[in-house]
């Protein structure tokens, strides 16, 4: 144990140090990021390459001359050099553009930097419209540790498409990096390969204008397929809190990476399908899950409590597809349990987002005594597409939604008055080519009915 103690920050510093090497001391290396927001408050992450002070000044939009600037915080290498920063007591309903300043000096950024703070619209307005860009499966290049071969990683430019959308926010479904076999041995190298993965030049744009939220998936929680057996799920989960700026992690002493959060009249379910999986090779009986049972009762009572028009419940792994790799449908009980649960409580207005397969689709699960359930697949972003999956395996698809030809991401656009609200999908490739669109209203997302 007293080894441990002094070993493992010893082994941070180096990989810290790693980090500055042919870059100047006290600059970005990421970021900065845009996290959570809220209605008053807005969390902002940023890594430099060495300890420094870190501010942020900022301003609404248009109005440079009333600006705030934050208070001196300092970046220290225990922490990989990684500065969160909560910025409060924000009017609500407002765009802000801000700068970064290092060691009392701006660092100017080729891009634009804002954030936004939420309406308060209830009572008063309808919902403000609104965009959410989502995708899964981030590979970037690093020969060091790569398979020897053809570069698993490409089409790196497909983050400068996701940006000029202009999204709101967006949600990373996972694989959000891929862990190396040198990475998901060593709480260090976790630190390493998410800093060389979030340093990606085309990324910054997407990171610095857009509100993130993220879940993980197998190769961002450790190695392929991994499960709850895995030995430094803590340490990753340590990392991936490090590394992401979501509001909330787990719940009380159920620890993880779900949580729940609103953007205007929408409230998203972000789900874990890691921490307490069961090993996918464990017989498919009652005991074998995806979610654990504290999880999945978290998730039931937040859907009864929700009075939003769209629930989207958002996992790493696929919903609503057959039994196939590494779906939901592989752990039998808990997805009946779950779906039979749905409509029980005439639950309105759930849809499901996933990633993973490395494809993109719509399924659909069609049940005359129910509203028509959707899951959204969107992968992957940069990562090797899928060449064994055909539109025909699959008999939930929406005709003409399934691409595994290119890259993609997919966005959500919520739109139209309070009591006829509209969600459009949009499926785009790496080029910001649009290849489908389908349109539900909220309306058609209740049981059979229900007003």
């Amino acid at each position: 144990m007293m080894m441990r103690k002094h070993y493992v920050p010893l082994l941070l510093s180096a990989i810290s140090l790693s980090l500055t090497l042919a870059q100047p001391s006290g600059t970005i290396r990421s970021g900065p990021m845009v996290g959570y927001g809220e209605m008053t408050e807005v969390m902002l992450w940023i890594q430099l390459t060495a300890p420094a002070d870190v501010q942020y000044h900022y301003w609404a939009e248009g109005n440079d001359a009333e600006g705030r600037t934050t208070p001196k915080q300092r970046a220290n290498v225990e922490d990989s050099c990684v500065m969160l920063t909560l910025i409060t007591g924000m009017e609500f309903g407002k765009r802000f553009d801000y700068e970064v300043t290092v060691n009392g000096k701006v660092v100017q950024r080729p891009y634009p930097l804002r954030f936004q703070t939420q309406a308060l619209w209830q009572w008063r307005i309808d919902p403000p419209a609104f965009t959410v860009a989502f995708g899964s499966c981030v590979y970037v290049n690093d020969s060091t540790y790569d398979r020897p071969g053809k570069p698993y990683g490409s089409d790196y430019d497909i983050f400068s498409a996701v940006a000029a959308k202009k999204a709101d926010l967006m949600l990373w479904l996972g694989d959000n990096c891929y862990y190396r076999e040198a990475d998901w041995t060593s709480e260090a190298h976790m630190r390493y390969r998410y800093a060389h993965t979030r340093s990606l030049p085309q990324l910054q744009p997407l990171l610095g204008a857009t509100h993130n939220y993220a879940i993980w998936d197998d190769h961002d929680y450790g190695p392929n397929d991994s499960d709850r057996r895995f030995r430094l799920k803590k340490e990753s989960l340590e990392t991936f809190k490090l590394f992401w700026a979501n509001h909330t992690y787990g719940v009380d002493d159920v620890p993880g990476v779900f949580q729940r959060f609103e953007w205007q009249d929408a409230e998203f379910f972000m789900l874990d399908d890691r921490y307490y999986r069961s090993p996918d090779l464990m017989p498919n009986d009652s005991a074998k899950t995806m979610f654990g049972r504290e999880q999945l009762a978290w998730l039931k009572e937040s859907l009864v409590e929700s009075k939003a028009p769209f629930k989207i419940i958002v996992n790493g792994n696929e919903v609503l597809s057959p039994n196939r790799f590494e779906s939901f449908g592989n752990f039998t009980a808990e997805y009946r349990e779950l779906l039979h649960w749905i409509k029980a409580q005439n639950i309105a207005g759930v849809m499901f987002l996933s990633g993973d397969l490395h494809l993109s689709v719509l399924n659909c699960l069609r049940d005359t005594t129910f509203y028509p359930l959707y899951d959204f697949t969107c992968s992957s972003l940069t990562a090797g597409l899928s060449s064994s999956l055909r539109e025909a395996d699959n008999r939930y698809v929406v005709p003409g939604t399934f691409v595994n030809d290119a890259h993609t991401f997919g966005l959500l656009k919520f739109d139209g008055p309070r009591k006829d609200r509209s969600l459009t999908m949009e499926c785009y490739d790496k080029d910001g080519k649009l290849r489908w669109s389908r349109i539900v209203m909220a309306n058609e997302l209740k049981a059979k009915g229900e007003k």
